[in-house]
């Protein structure tokens, strides 16, 4: 049986105020032209769906019209929730889609679905596990020790009486980490995936009775302790964290017992996000202007800071999203002794010194209110100053 492995779709996210939903269908179409031209027999989608718990009108027509067109084409799917996804939005409608062979499972409710289906080589069991978190499984269990995701995923895995001996596929959406190395992180994952720490962190050895995971969460594809254990990553690149990633959709074969063929097929984006580096004069020749459609993150190396900046390079490449200085004055701040360049200054001085050294001109009143306040909110500073 042949499976087209994708996930954290993350339909409506936007991109320094770009709206990626044009770039977005240009990815999902095609995603469907490689699923018809490799006959797959099901898709399996590994949750973030969406990009916010409550996506737009746009969004959910743009998802709607791809599960129109995998019905269309006869494709089996399968679809978990993901962290960014609402279960009970996800979950709409589940038990109706099922006519069209779309298998929704947006919320733990104490049992993983299973859907077993059959290819030359009898039954393949595939199970579906939504984005899960230790109390919603110790709701169901209150006997089991339940304290970290691992311990959750465990109990979950352990009470659903997996058969090792038969073919098992399991589409999860969690953090999964291997014994010696982390998994490359990428995207809106990172940063907080690194704040939770071990706690989040899941082992790879809990999923031996599966012959193959088709994990989402993290969008740089990889595999996590064993091949048959993968990330089929983000189709688009989301950050620029992400600009050097090859984006690709993963392509799953079954045979025998034990027998798991994984391949990749690139995906080529409508625009691509990109990096750039040198001084602005340099970067905006025409000569060395390419692709000019691209998003692009551009860091600048010029000595001196120029006014109107992202206005300039927004004429030459108008989906700039942002604009940094990697220049003697940002070398010197980025020191350890950073705390010399502040000393004896308000936060407003330094703010305001920021401020000028990113755009180049100085605050103006409603902004500098608007800082501080924030500031005062976060407990930045205190109510007096």
């Amino acid at each position: 049986m042949r499976f087209l492995h994708i996930g954290d779709l993350h339909i409506g996210r936007s991109i320094g105020g770009f709206d990626l939903i044009e770039d977005q269908k240009f990815i999902l179409d095609q995603m469907i032209h490689i699923a018809g031209q490799e006959k797959a027999d099901a898709i399996l989608i590994a949750g973030d769906v969406y990009d916010k718990s409550i996506p737009g009108e746009s969004a959910v027509k743009l998802f709607d019209y791809f599960l129109s067109r995998l019905a269309e084409k006869g494709l089996e799917t399968f679809i978990i929730s993901g962290n960014h996804d609402s279960d009970e939005r996800m979950n709409f409608g589940s038990s109706l889609f099922q006519t069209n062979s779309i298998f929704i499972s947006a919320k733990y409710e104490g049992r993983l679905f299973k859907r077993t289906v059959e290819d030359e080589e009898g039954r393949v069991n595939i199970y579906l596990m939504p984005f899960i978190k230790a109390s919603q499984v110790r709701h169901f269990f209150p006997d089991e020790e339940i304290s970290t995701y691992d311990d959750a995923v465990r109990v979950v895995i352990k009470r659903n009486h997996i058969d090792p001996k038969e073919r098992n596929i399991l589409v999860a959406h969690q953090f999964v980490a291997g014994k010696t190395a982390e998994p490359k992180l990428g995207g809106s994952e990172s940063a907080s995936t690194q704040k939770v720490g071990l706690v989040e962190k899941i082992g790879w050895d809990c999923f031996e009775a599966f012959d193959y995971v088709a994990l989402g969460h993290i969008h740089s594809p990889q595999s996590v302790g064993r091949d048959e254990i993968r990330y089929a990553g983000s189709p688009l690149k989301y950050s620029r964290s992400e600009a050097g990633d090859e984006k690709s959709v993963t392509i799953v074969e079954t045979g025998k017992k034990g027998n798991v063929k994984i391949r990749q097929i690139p995906l080529r984006p409508l625009r691509d996000l990109r990096r750039i580096r040198g001084r602005m004069e340099q970067l905006l020749a025409r000569e060395n202007i390419s692709a000019p459609e691209d998003f692009i993150f551009a860091t600048l190396t010029d000595e001196d800071i120029q006014e109107n900046v992202m206005g300039i390079f927004r004429q030459y490449y108008p989906n700039t999203v942002g604009i940094e200085y990697d220049n003697a004055h940002t070398r010197e701040l980025a020191q350890p002794d950073i705390s010399e360049v502040v000393e004896n200054k308000s936060f407003h001085e330094i703010v305001s010194d920021f401020y000028k050294l990113i755009y180049g001109c100085e605050m103006n009143e409603e902004e500098r209110k608007l800082m501080l306040e924030t500031a005062r909110e976060a407990g930045i500073v205190n109510e007096a100053d």
